[in-house]
């Protein structure tokens, strides 16, 4: 059931305005109590002198924030594309799943800090590393989901297949992957959130300086020389990006789930 057009013009509004009044009431009061209660703006700086930190250093700050968004958007791709392959294969023939899927899983539950040095090792110090690491990040969940999903279809849909002889494959780009497309969707979501703390933690421990440094070589040398105000700019940056994409996977998610499936149908 569609919904009605002055309720999709209304929902938008209704959902937008109550993050941003707390966003704004908050940035008052960060602006206005550390210097009140006189906290240094070594340990908690204000958001003025977040800006005129990133003002200061211009031209390296947005040349990280570049190359952090390309770095991700890279990472977030290739682990959705890898994931969904993977996926197909484990959910099409079941004894591959029952090989491989615990593995994957044991792989879910490594801390990627503890595994970075062998990517470093193995890959060396630069970009390669980091991609390595934002693609390792974003992978599990597109895999763990999209398996779910294309296990979620009816067993009468699929009865129905067999009948008509489909054959596997028709099986599954006509009826699994249609039935896993929210499963995907949910995936995408959070993967796309990680691919950014994937390529912060990369360009952390692997990453590059001068030109080619991300948000997170910002961080590490600005950690270094006790900027702080200069750190607070490049995680707000990382935070940006992360909702950034977060929106744009969200749109395309409404834009594919129309409004045949509940998740898309805004204001009901």
């Amino acid at each position: 059931m569609s919904v009605p057009q002055d309720r999709r013009l209304r929902a938008p509004v209704g959902v937008i305005w109550p993050p941003i009044v707390v966003f704004v009431i908050g940035l008052i009061l960060w602006q206005i109590v550390p210097p009140a209660l006189g906290v240094e703006p070594y340990i908690l700086p204000t958001p003025a002198d977040v800006w005129r930190a990133i003002r200061e250093n211009s031209s390296e700050f947005w040349q990280a924030v570049f190359t952090t968004s390309w770095t991700a958007l890279a990472g977030f791709g290739l682990s959705a594309l890898l994931g969904v392959f993977v996926a197909c294969v484990m959910a099409t023939w079941r004894p591959v799943e029952r090989t491989l899927f615990p593995y994957i899983v044991i792989l879910s539950t490594v801390p990627i800090i503890a595994v970075a040095p062998l990517i470093i090792v193995w890959f060396g110090f630069g970009s390669t590393s980091v991609l390595v690491i934002a693609v390792l990040v974003g992978f599990f969940p597109v895999v763990a989901n999209t398996v779910v999903g294309l296990h979620s279809a009816s067993t009468s849909s699929v009865d129905l297949f067999r009948i008509y002889h489909a054959s596997t494959l028709q099986t599954l780009f006509k009826l699994r992957l249609w039935t896993a497309l929210p499963f995907l969707m949910a995936a995408l979501k959070v993967s796309s959130t990680l691919a950014v703390i994937g390529t912060i933690v990369g360009e952390y421990v692997a990453g590059v300086g001068g030109s080619g440094g991300g948000l997170g070589y910002i961080i590490v040398v600005a950690n270094n020389r006790l900027e702080t105000n200069y750190v607070f700019a490049a995680a707000i940056a990382s935070c940006v990006l992360g909702i950034v994409f977060f929106w744009i996977v969200g749109r395309i998610s409404d834009r594919v789930l129309g409004s045949w499936h509940e998740s898309a149908l805004k204001g009901e």
